[in-house]
């Protein structure tokens, strides 16, 4: 049986907690769907397209073996998506309790819509505090993103051209 998952989320940018999952997620089944979605409640600082983008290239960069596929999806729900490329299983990363209590009932609707199961992976320790809000805020008053993200998000986001 091939099985395939989905790794949602906004990635706005992607971190390098969102990077382990991935890579964790990949050995675990057999090809991944990292799907860049639109969260309405967040303003985004990156257009759908550059996330993607600067995920492909951070997964390049890090060697990452395994199927991973990099998308976006802006219409309909996600379990849609997932019915759509016959995956299954959705992963998401939690960082905190917090982070579970938001997403247990999404969990149990997606089960209840589409029989789309979610497992919920903990991230290392070391990037456990990490988000992309985070990131976002030390970025834009001019910090250090690097301990926090893939070099080719910090190259990016430190560039001068985006200044």
């Amino acid at each position: 049986m091939h099985r395939i998952a989905v790794v949602p989320g906004s990635f706005d940018p992607v971190t390098l907690g969102h990077l382990d999952v991935i890579e964790r997620a990949a050995h675990i089944f057999d090809e991944i769907h990292v799907l860049v979605v639109h969260n309405p409640s967040k303003a985004a600082l990156l257009p759908v397209a550059q996330r993607v983008a600067l995920i492909e290239k951070s997964i390049s960069d890090a060697g990452f073996e395994g199927t991973i596929k990099v998308t976006s999806w802006s219409v309909g729900l996600l379990v849609d998506y997932c019915t759509d490329v016959g995956a299954s299983v959705l992963v998401k990363g939690v960082r905190s309790q917090v982070d579970v209590a938001y997403e247990t009932p999404m969990a149990i609707v997606n089960r209840n819509l589409a029989g789309v199961e979610t497992v919920f992976m903990l991230p290392d320790p070391a990037h456990a505090h990490v988000s992309s809000s985070l990131v976002r805020q030390v970025a834009s008053l001019g910090g250090d993103v690097a301990p926090y993200v893939p070099a080719a998000v910090a190259n990016f986001l430190q560039s001068p051209a985006r200044a």
